[in-house]
Order: C-alpha cells, then sequence, then structure tokens
C-alpha cells in the first residue's frame, strides 16, 4: 500500500491526530492508496446494506404489528437521530485523539441490533434496535470519512465520493435483498444479515491497523492561512448555508427511502415485492450519482457541483407526483442521480473551511444528514397520516429551491479544488 505524505494543522491542546493541509507535490505523486480507499468503501457499503435493510422491511413491520404511518417515521427518527447526535460528538472526540480500532468495535453495535431486529416482537425492542444500529453508524462516519482523505493522494473529492458510492450502493441493496430474503422468509431472515457485520468487523480491524502506525502527533507550528481564504465569519455563514442544503437535500430523500414503497403500493397498486424494486432502482442511481460529484468538484470547483445538484433537480420533482408509473420510475432514477452528487462536494467543501477539524465536520455533516432524515420522516409520517401519502410528494418537490443559497458559498483558493 502506499503512504501517503500528512501535514500536520495546530492545535496545542489536543495530542494526537490526523489532519491534512493541502496536498505535498510528494503525496500527490504517490496517489491514492487504492487498497485502503476500496477497503473503507467497502465496509461503508457493508454498514449501509445492513442500515438499508431496516426501511427495506417497514411494510413487514407495519403489516406484523399493525404500525400507522406516524410509528413508522419514529422507527426512522429513532435511528437517524441517534447517529445525528452522536456522530459529531465522536468526531470532536477522535479529533483530539484517533482511535484506529473504533470502527470495528462500533460494527459490533450494529450486529448487535441487527440480530435483535429480527426477533423483536414489541414496538418498543424494535425503536431499541434502530438506535443500537444508529449507534454503529455514529462510530463509523466520522474515522471512516478522515481514512478515506488520508488515503487520497490529494484527490479529496474522488476519495470522497469512492467512499460514498460504498455507502449508496449499500443502501441501494437493502430493498433488494428485502425483496428476495427478507419478504419470502419473514422477519426472523434479518438474522442472516449478522454475517455481513461480522465480516465487516474482519475488514475494519485491518484497516484499523493500518491506520494506527499512521497517527502522528500534531505540529506545534500553526499552518500558514492562504490570502484568498475565506474570514472566520464568512467561514461560519457557509457552514449554516451547507448545513440548510443538506437539510433541504435530505428531507427530499426521505420522502422517497422512508415512503417511496408505499406510494407506489397506493397509487399505482404494484406490489410489495416490485415497490422494493423501484426503490432498489432509485437507491441505485443516487450511488451512481455520489460517485460522479467528487472527481468534478475536483476538476472545475465543488460550489458548481452543490449549485447544480441540489437546484438542478427542481424540474423533476415538480414533476414527480403527476407522472404515471413508468415516468415516475424514470424521473425518480433521474432525481437520485443528480441530487445525490452533491454529497461528496459538500462534505470535502466543509472540511477545506475548516481543515483542522476534520472528524468533527464530518460527524456533523454526516449526523445532520441522518438527522434531517430523521426528523423528515417522522413529519412526513404525520402528514401522510392526515392528507395522504400523495400529499407527502406535492409539497416536498419544492424543497430544492433551497439550492439558490448555494450563490452565497464564498469561492475558496485554487489549490482547495
Amino acid at each position: 500500500m502506499n503512504k501517503p505524505v500528512v501535514v500536520n494543522a495546530e492545535d496545542q491542546s489536543a495530542p494526537i491526530v490526523i489532519a491534512e493541509m493541502p496536498p505535498t507535490s510528494t503525496a500527490k505523486a504517490l496517489g491514492p492508496a487504492y487498497l485502503v480507499l476500496g477497503g473503507i468503501s467497502f465496509s461503508h457499503f457493508l454498514n449501509d446494506t445492513m442500515q438499508s435493510l431496516i426501511p427495506s422491511v417497514y411494510p413487514i413491520l407495519k403489516a406484523n404489528y399493525a404500525l400507522d404511518f406516524g410509528q413508522i417515521g419514529l422507527i426512522t427518527l429513532t435511528f437517524q437521530i441517534t447517529a445525528s447526535l452522536l456522530q459529531p460528538v465522536i468526531g470532536h472526540i477522535t479529533d483530539k485523539k484517533a482511535q484506529p480500532y473504533s470502527l470495528a468495535i462500533g460494527m459490533g453495535s450494529t450486529l448487535i441490533g441487527l440480530a435483535l431486529l429480527s426477533i423483536a416482537h414489541h414496538y418498543f425492542v424494535i425503536l431499541v434496535a434502530a438506535g443500537l444500529v444508529g449507534l454503529g453508524s455514529a462510530v463509523f462516519h466520522p474515522e471512516s470519512a478522515r481514512i478515506a482523505r488520508l488515503s487520497s493522494g490529494g484527490r479529496y473529492g474522488f476519495a470522497q465520493s469512492v467512499f460514498q458510492v460504498g455507502g449508496n450502493f449499500g443502501q441501494s441493496m437493502g430493498p433488494l435483498l428485502a425483496a428476495l430474503i427478507v419478504v419470502p422468509f419473514g422477519q426472523g431472515s434479518l438474522g442472516w444479515f449478522c454475517l455481513i457485520a461480522a465480516l465487516a468487523i474482519v475488514v475494519l480491524w485491518r484497516i484499523g491497523s493500518w491506520y494506527k502506525p499512521r497517527i502522528v502527533p500534531r505540529s506545534r507550528t500553526a499552518p500558514q492561512r492562504h490570502p484568498g481564504a475565506p474570514s472566520s465569519r464568512r467561514v461560519a455563514v457557509a457552514i449554516g448555508l451547507l448545513i440548510l442544503l443538506v437539510f433541504s437535500k435530505f428531507i427530499y430523500m426521505s420522502s422517497l427511502t422512508s415512503y417511496y414503497t408505499f406510494y407506489l403500493m397506493q397509487k399505482f397498486g404494484v406490489s410489495t415485492q416490485t415497490s422494493q424494486i423501484y426503490l432498489f432502482m432509485f437507491l441505485g442511481a443516487t450511488a451512481v450519482g455520489t460517485f460522479f460529484g467528487g472527481p468534478i468538484g475536483d476538476r472545475i470547483g465543488r460550489r458548481y457541483v452543490i449549485w447544480f445538484s441540489i437546484l438542478g433537480v427542481l424540474p423533476f420533482t415538480l414533476m414527480l407526483p403527476y407522472a404515471d408509473l413508468m415516468w415516475t420510475a424514470v424521473l425518480s432514477i433521474v432525481i437520485g442521480f443528480v441530487l445525490s452528487s452533491a454529497m461528496p462536494a459538500i462534505l470535502v467543501y466543509a472540511q477545506e473551511l475548516m481543515p483542522h477539524r476534520f472528524g468533527m465536520i464530518s460527524g456533523l455533516f454526516f449526523g445532520f444528514s441522518f438527522g434531517a432524515g430523521g426528523i423528515g420522516a417522522a413529519l412526513l409520517g404525520q402528514v401522510a397520516d392526515h392528507k395522504g401519502i400523495e400529499f407527502v410528494y406535492q409539497i416536498c418537490a419544492f424543497l430544492p429551491a433551497i439550492g439558490l443559497l448555494a450563490m452565497f458559498l464564498p469561492k475558496m483558493p485554487r489549490h482547495a479544488h
């Protein structure tokens, strides 16, 4: 494996951390550590495959336990709020002292949650299981995003896309596995997927072994400020704007990941298994879009990718509630592809705004995306109960208009791209 050059950032109160500054020519020449990058992306694939089983089995849980849409939304809220609240905290802790084997340990929480979900017969136990899976996610994302950056060889957008596309493909696999395995064999078959968690633990332990010797003391010399870098005030405003953009993106995504199957079954009369296939197509498109978002941002600048991916999807979301089944499938694929390209660009852009807080920023944005999705799922579930599932997509269609805020994001120095 290639050993990328690491340049340390300041923080005299923090004894140990990895915190890269703009890549040196040596790091660029070495290029990405592909084996490590592939391993962390594969682990993200396994992690999100297991997580995506939760919304994929909602129709089964709803039928088995007579749940309403509000209760379904609360399951998503429990899972995503658990992850969102803890991720920035864990990222802050690992900024101060890296924990190379925390990824493998956190995956153990996911394994326990999935096993508990397979045998749960009470609604409260389902919520506890969802919370344990959320805890595993909170531990996984901040440090794994740091490892992706560390193994990037300076190609930060590319590395972030490779890392995130693993998660997106994992999310798309959940509905497909639910249609092929969970729906025919029932809730208990979720226990079989604990083997996936065990495999992920092995892979992450090996990655931790690669990561550990690359943890070095922080330099006590503060990095030189680039003359074109935005002021602290503009950085704070930009972070706030990025959070609003993530909010609009993940509230809309939540409307599809949590309720798309119900929408298709109610409006078009398709079966549960058929609806899962359509959901798989949408999530597959999000994985492809994620892969392209980062490298394009490396080339043309991340502001342009953020602008296009969020605001550019608006015409398609406005058409979706009025389309027939075929065009609903087509539009959902286009929406998934375009909208998902934003996240790698947003995360790397935010990391470049605050280069001494990679873990905290990664945890904040991954965590906020989970939290926004969870809150959105809960609120949209209540709306669906009172106004109908089709009304949900009529009001959510306007959310991408928030993408207009991207015009106020500051330009970054050229080396950041």
